[in-house]
């Protein structure tokens, strides 16, 4: 059953690659933007590359949840705003590129009527 699940979220998460390319969040407390290309980070599923310097580190935790737009990979198709949890930030010593952090991101839901400027 274990198996079962992990094979459906791999499926779910090769669709999510092939429909978007980059997501886009704000970070309430300081107003600011992150744009950052989707990535498949192995069997753990969808995630960032974070430079380790970024400010974007000293505002997410595991656990927290953003309402996300997935950007496709063509800017004439529409942008999807998913509600997304952070399920883990791992450095160097897990497996990150050097100089970098790995965000894993899981959709949770998306959000029913939201527009791309509710951002």
């Amino acid at each position: 059953m274990m198996m079962q699940n992990q094979q459906e979220k791999r499926a779910e998460t090769r669709e999510l690659l092939d429909q978007f390319y980059s997501i886009e969040f704000l970070i309430k407390e300081t107003g600011e933007v992150y744009q950052f290309k989707l990535r498949d980070i192995s069997t753990q599923g969808l995630g960032i590359l974070v430079r380790e310097d970024s400010r974007v580190l000293q505002s997410l935790k595991v656990g927290d949840t953003l309402a996300v737009q997935y950007n496709p990979p063509r800017s004439s198709d529409a942008a999807s705003i998913l509600e997304t949890r952070i399920r883990h930030i791992a450095n160097k010593e897990q497996g990150a590129p050097d100089g970098h952090f790995v965000i894993g991101l899981e959709v949770i839901s998306s959000q029913t009527g939201a527009k791309e400027t509710d951002l």
